[in-house]
């Protein structure tokens, strides 16, 4: 087996098998990529098959000098999910990286609002502006549902269930989930809906897309990212946030308030609950407060 046959055949699997987006599978594919080219630069003459556990150590060794912990991070782990599929394919018995360790990475604890400052976010939107009920919906959304950046541009006015009171989100993978929504969120989606997006030059494409720019086209990632930033310099608020400070204040705030993990992993659509749990690392001074209020023993 030749490195290009196993990289084509790899990105299938991953594709057909475990159904990741095209974005997920590219980061994947670079990350082997980045073996294939320095095998050939070394000249070593190995294939996927006898690839050595040592030769990969050397490989690991190499970029470590020249990368950030957290990429050698994401590179050991992109190569240890390729040699399981050899393995779980049969073309191997072993795989190489299985006793290489992932540098150790400091945990970074999301930035969140403050219900306060999400008030003083909103408030700070001019609703005389063409655009400003198109960004008061925005920012209502992103924080009452927790929803990614890039879940947001494509929602689509079919994936509105008011009545039900839910969205339907397509994240990660392409993996659709039920999301609740409220009722002023319901409230200023369709004001956006029915007084502003109704009178905009819709194009073709994007008929059934809810959040649209001024020229009837899909909102951009970069485009949200710059809504949120002016925002922010606007309402005077010096913490710096994206997007996803929304998300992580929508989960933080629900722990708060006593949601359990499991259902905040459902919402967010997080595949693994060790990804929700940092949450319980944003909240130890409420958790403390907690303690201090209602224990006998305090």
């Amino acid at each position: 087996m030749k490195w290009q046959q196993a990289l084509e055949d790899y990105k299938n699997y991953l594709r057909i098998e475990r159904g990741l987006s095209q974005n997920t599978i590219k980061n994947y594919s670079l990350d082997l990529e980045k073996l294939i080219k320095w095998i050939d630069a070394a000249s070593i003459q190995k294939t996927p098959i006898t690839i050595s556990e040592e030769t990969v150590q050397q490989f690991i060794y190499t970029i470590a000098k020249e990368m950030q912990p957290q990429s050698q991070s994401r590179i050991i782990s992109g190569l240890r999910g390729f040699f399981n599929y050899l393995v779980f394919e049969e073309y191997r018995e072993t795989n190489p990286m299985e006793l290489i360790e992932s540098p150790k990475i400091a945990r970074k604890l999301p930035d969140t609002l403050s219900t306060e400052e999400i008030d003083t976010l909103i408030q700070a939107i001019d609703l005389g502006h063409p655009q400003g009920e198109r960004n008061r919906a925005i920012i209502e959304t992103l924080y009452a549902c927790g929803l990614r950046v890039s879940e947001l541009t494509s929602l689509q006015l079919s994936d509105l269930f008011f009545e039900e009171g839910f969205i339907k989100v397509s994240g990660k993978g392409d993996k659709e989930r039920f999301v609740p929504i409220g009722g002023n969120t319901i409230k200023f989606i369709n004001i956006y809906k029915n007084e502003v997006r109704n009178h905009i030059s819709i194009q073709p494409k994007a008929k059934d897309t809810l959040f649209l720019n001024r020229r009837g086209n899909p909102l951009t990632r970069a485009m949200i990212f710059t809504i949120v930033k002016q925002l922010a310099e606007k309402a005077g608020i010096s913490k710096k946030i994206s997007p996803h400070t929304f998300r992580h204040s929508f989960a933080t705030h629900l722990l708060e308030n006593g949601a359990d993990l499991r259902s905040i992993q459902q919402m967010l659509g997080h595949e693994s609950i060790t990804t929700t749990e940092i949450y319980t690392h944003v909240d130890a001074s409420h958790l403390a407060e907690v303690i201090h209020k209602f224990h006998p023993r305090k």
